[in-house]
């Protein structure tokens, strides 16, 4: 099956299985995968390693700003770096996943994110999965994916990733952490999560991986005849 050169945004709440579906989609069509939230993410993670956000979410707006000038984050061989540093594992902790909403809440944050992506897409023939990919960072993006699942699936699967990662979690406050994402990132100022207009909704609460490339196959014959 051959796709054309287009730009494919998966938007959606935490631990609806973007991130999953967009990487074997690269894989199955050879697309370029960009992780959005790791760069978020990996944003999260400096600030809390130079004290520019306090146990109360209080963010250092212009310090951070600042940091964001010098800050190299990008995709290799093991994930995500920063400069040479592999963050990967870093960024998947729960600490990081408390603070990541409110600090990709800060317009300052999403500017510079947004502004990385839209250098990656340049050459397009790529997959992106994010909260306001189709909205925001590709408006014209050929193809939008709007995924969601109910809370209770969301949450296990996001306990199961930690667990098998070797992270002890309590399935209690990863749906309390989901939770407070889900107000964040909702009811943010600057371009809050949002279903686009022209996106098309993927419920996979209670569907298999093949399952769901089987849909996604469908839909590509549907729109692009191909």
């Amino acid at each position: 099956m051959h796709i054309p050169d287009i730009i494919i945004a998966i938007d959606g709440c935490s631990s609806t299985g973007k991130s999953s579906f967009a990487k074997i989609i690269a894989k199955e069509f050879s697309f370029l995968y960009l992780d959005s939230g790791a760069l978020y993410r990996g944003v999260t993670l400096l600030s809390m390693e130079n004290g520019l956000i306090g146990d109360d979410n209080t963010i250092n707006v212009p310090a951070l700003t600042e940091a964001l000038k010098s800050l190299d984050l990008h995709f290799g061989e093991k994930g995500t770096y920063m400069g040479e540093r592999c963050i990967e594992e870093d960024i998947r902790s729960l600490a990081v996943a408390g603070k990541v909403s409110p600090i990709a809440a800060v317009p300052q944050v999403r500017d510079w994110v947004d502004n990385r992506l839209r250098e990656f897409g340049r050459n397009r023939r790529v997959v992106m999965d994010g909260r306001d990919i189709g909205t925001t960072v590709f408006p014209d993006a050929e193809l939008k994916i709007f995924m969601t699942a109910n809370h209770q699936v969301r949450a296990q699967r996001r306990a199961d990733e930690m667990r098998a990662k070797g992270i002890d979690v309590n399935l209690e406050d990863v749906m309390r952490n989901l939770q407070e994402r889900d107000h964040i990132d909702s009811s943010r100022e600057t371009s809050p999560l949002t279903q686009a207009k022209d996106a098309v909704v993927l419920d996979n609460s209670y569907m298999t991986m093949e399952q769901q490339m089987d849909w996604l196959k469908r839909l590509i014959v549907e729109k692009f005849g191909c």
